[in-house]
């Protein structure tokens, strides 16, 4: 009797367990992880580099419902999508969703970036970062940037009959990061620094096995050298701050060192510094590239759009004493042109979509989230969705006249909410800018097909080719 006491208290517990376990597997959602590590990933990375990501998505919709599982980058997902998901991800608080990115990701960008922190420390991080990036700071920078765009356009333009868009733009985002947030000017540091980060980007979302000669391998390497070089500047601005020869709002590096604790030290450890510079750098470098070389795109295909904007930007040019730089006060009066950077973004967002991390178990459209695992989203789901955006495919900035008329967490680009992308202002700021000068200086034609791949972030055809003819031989 005793001996059967004492195999029942045994199994008690694992019946217990297995029934647990099966109601849980019962209330995950459908579908499947795959092969171990690798999961769905490669499927979903060819479908956006033959830009059929979109269509991938809706087959998995089609075929699991709106909700379903999947392993991506050596992680068990949970894919979602929706108004009601963009809420769930940019409104849920920090104990129960976190911005943990792929295991890729997080290796490349540093343990310490604000991705990976704690409710405390992201809050801490993302006030630092706003302390130098909302509108009133940078303001006193537009007519900087005004001068770097001009300095790209007369080396790169001017006397041109041919260029190729986004290489150009990524190398004018790249140059304009390095000086307005870093200080760095042109030179072979920066260079140095460029061919770095590009190979660094190469690999952040891939498969995290690090084998020699891979993509994730060469940014693995690649991301270690850009860390070093971002240590030397925070030495050197260091070093200028105590000797009063930079002050402390001359750059974002300068602003971070200068914010300091109860106990006047520097407020963030060095590791935070170096890995919040890194996604300060890939967030503005992709964004700002990609709208720019989409917006003079749809300004191509679309005549009545291109004559709307050149009225505005010219009407503000004509208010410009020769040679004088734009002002905050100008960017003010580029409503329209705006609303057409916010529809090219509705219909070609930067980012394809990205991932949370379920910090507890969370209950969703019926089905159960597992904590640790992964949550995905994609962007386009909801820009692209008719009954939000009637005619989604017709490119219509009208749309964006009324911004209340847009549903909450339908629009995405920049995120939503609590959790909306910092640098908004700073895209806004550059885009603006860029395009001013752009269209009051040259007139352009594509010279490719309107098709684009992902690799990562969108990519025209051939990297958009246009001809180009100076405004003062029309």
């Amino acid at each position: 009797m005793a001996t059967l006491f004492a195999i029942l208290l045994f199994l008690i517990p694992i019946y217990i367990l297995l029934k647990r376990r099966k109601r849980t597997s019962q209330r995950l959602p459908p579908g499947s992880l795959g092969l171990p590590l690798i999961g769905q990933s490669l499927g979903l990375l060819r479908a956006m580099r033959a830009n059929t990501a979109e269509e991938w998505v809706k087959q998995r919709i089609r075929k699991y419902g709106p909700v379903s599982k999947l392993s991506l980058f050596g992680k068990p997902t949970v894919f979602i999508h929706g108004q009601a998901a963009n809420k769930l991800v940019f409104t849920s608080d920090a104990s129960t969703i976190s911005s943990k990115q792929t295991e890729s990701i997080r290796r490349i960008l540093g343990e310490r970036n604000i991705f990976e922190l704690n409710a405390e420390d992201h809050k801490r991080v993302r006030n630092a970062i706003m302390l130098f990036l909302k509108p009133e700071s940078l303001k006193q920078y537009v007519g900087k940037m005004d001068l770097e765009i001009r300095q790209h356009l007369e080396m790169h333009w001017d006397g041109k009959n041919q260029v190729t868009v986004l290489p150009l733009m990524k190398n004018l985002t790249f140059n304009i990061t390095c000086s307005l947030l870093f200080g760095l000017e042109q030179g072979p540091r920066r260079e140095e620094f460029v061919k770095h980060f590009q190979i660094m980007i190469e690999g952040m979302w891939a498969v995290p096995i690090n084998l020699p000669f891979t993509r994730y391998n060469g940014s693995l390497k690649a991301s270690k050298r850009v860390q070093n070089m971002i240590k030397e500047l925070l030495r050197d601005k260091r070093a200028q701050l105590q000797q009063k020869t930079a002050s402390p709002l001359e750059d974002l590096i300068t602003c971070l060192l200068s914010i300091r604790n109860d106990d006047d030290e520097e407020a963030l450890a060095e590791l935070e510094m170096v890995h919040t510079i890194m996604v300060v750098m890939v967030a503005g470098h992709d964004t700002s590239s990609v709208l720019i070389t989409f917006l003079l795109r749809a300004l191509a295909n679309e005549p009545a759009v291109y004559a709307a904007v050149l009225e505005e930007q010219e009407e503000i040019a004509r208010s410009k004493l020769s040679g004088e730089f734009l002002t905050w006060g100008d960017l003010s009066k580029m409503k329209y042109t705006w609303r057409v950077a916010q529809e090219t973004l509705r219909i070609i967002p930067p980012v394809f979509g990205g991932f949370r991390n379920a910090l507890k178990d969370i209950e969703f459209a019926g089905f159960l989230i597992p904590k640790g695992w992964q949550i995905f989203w994609v962007t386009s789901m909801t820009h692209m969705d008719d009954s939000i955006f009637p005619e989604p495919s017709n490119f219509d900035p009208s749309r964006f006249e009324r911004q209340a008329s847009v549903p909450p967490y339908c629009y995405i680009p920049f995120g939503g909410g609590p959790r909306i992308c910092p640098g908004y202002e700073f895209a806004r700021i550059e885009t603006l800018v860029a395009i001013h000068l752009m269209v009051t200086k040259f007139t352009w034609k594509l010279c490719a097909d309107n098709h684009f791949s992902r690799d990562l972030v969108p990519v025209p055809s051939q990297g958009l080719p246009i001809e180009i003819m100076p405004r003062a031989q029309l």
